[in-house]
């Protein structure tokens, strides 16, 4: 479609230069509700007008949300994608994004070894509270090491199931690479994740929230993260809007050829 107003070409220029991306879906908000596509370009482009992250730590960020297993948004993983290389991302960064993403499925084990433990403790049943053995030890120090805390469930895990901690602590540990994702860059990803709705892990956001400001990150930049993480709750109009301009076509379409048949209809009458 290109048949726009003057007022609606000057929307869309707007609103590209917020957001940075023009389609489908923002095309039929235009011609639908103007006002709404207009009021969601300044609420959007906020943050990146007003906030300290980099444009390729914010298209990192949509990378990580889009591709989180509780969205798996793919066109707009897709944009922010391309986005985030536009900006200067590695393909290693965007993998260590994906490795960040993947760590959300501990989150039901971090969560619920900690009700265990309660509930444990409810049913009368003893928990471990022996000293840690050198080895358990180890893996304490080397956790810390790398993540500067401690959290409850660590402490549960390592206890209850060493194994399982050494093999989980391999999994988290940073990678060798140059131009991979540093701490403070792997610490916002870690806190969009938590705090974005569709995985909304208050436990896990205070975690990061702390490991943020350990590292020195401003509280501007964690707001900004923050106010971002909301932005996915207009994937609603991303997968609606399309969908509803096919059905009103197909209205359109129908009625279109219900008149033709009846005016054919009438034609013939004698």
């Amino acid at each position: 479609m290109s048949d726009l107003t003057p007022e609606q070409q000057v929307l869309k220029e707007a609103y590209v230069r917020a957001r940075g991306y023009w389609r489908d879906w923002t095309e039929g908000l235009l011609r639908l509700d103007p006002a709404f596509l207009e009021a969601y370009g300044k609420y959007g482009g906020y943050s990146a007008e007003n906030g300290p992250l980099s444009p390729k730590m914010r298209e990192l960020i949509y990378v990580a949300l889009d591709a989180s297993a509780t969205h798996l948004f793919r066109s707009g993983l897709a944009l922010h994608l391309r986005l985030a290389l536009k900006e200067g991302a590695t393909a290693r960064e965007i993998i260590d994004v994906f490795r960040l993403a993947t760590m959300q499925g501990l989150d039901g084990c971090n969560l619920g070894i900690g009700i265990l433990a309660e509930e444990l403790a409810s049913a009368g049943l003893q928990a471990d509270h022996a000293e840690l053995t050198k080895e358990q030890q180890a893996l304490r120090d080397a956790y810390i090491a790398q993540f500067g805390d401690w959290p409850d469930f660590c402490d549960q895990w390592l206890r209850c199931d060493p194994g399982y901690f050494a093999v989980l602590l391999d999994l988290l540990a940073d990678r060798p690479g140059g131009d991979g994702l540093d701490r403070r860059s792997q610490c916002l990803i870690s806190l969009a994740l938590n705090a974005c709705f569709t995985a909304l892990n208050p436990q896990g956001l205070r975690v990061q929230i702390r490991r943020a400001l350990l590292l020195g990150i401003g509280q501007r930049d964690i707001r900004q993260v923050l106010q971002m993480a909301a932005h996915l709750g207009v994937h609603a109009c991303a997968l609606g809007v399309p969908v509803l301009m096919e059905a009103l076509e197909e209205r359109a379409s129908t009625a279109g050829a219900g008149e033709g048949g009846k005016e054919a209809g009438e034609g013939g009458r004698t």
